[in-house]
């Protein structure tokens, strides 16, 4: 590998992509679940998916390092769940849907 600005070589390699896709539904109380979870290529095609639809994304390299272990279908474990729902809080600001902030009450 070439190093674009002084054409140096490097011995480390690109570190392979990974991508996780969760799925929550709004309506119930359940645990948000995983859809799919990709390497390489496969996680490219995860990404094109949810931009050619208009999904919010969210990098976060040490949740998607955690989740990646899991198998699609899998419940989010309950050590994610504070990282995925600070994601999902994100996610629906966004999209306004959701829990809307909470304002401090005027005195």
């Amino acid at each position: 590998m070439a190093d674009r600005e002084d054409n140096r070589t490097s011995n480390t390699l690109p570190k392979r992509q990974k991508a996780v896709a969760l799925q929550q539904n709004v309506s119930s109380a359940d645990r948000p679940h995983i859809t799919a979870v990709g390497h390489g290529h496969q996680a490219e095609k995860i990404l094109q998916l949810a931009f050619d639809n208009n999904i919010k994304v969210r990098e976060d390299e040490d949740l998607v390092n955690i989740l990646a272990n899991f198998n699609e279908g899998s419940l989010i474990p309950v050590e994610a769940i504070m990282a995925v729902s600070e994601i999902l809080y994100y996610v629906y600001q966004a999209n306004q849907h959701g829990p809307q902030p909470i304002k401090p009450p005027t005195e």
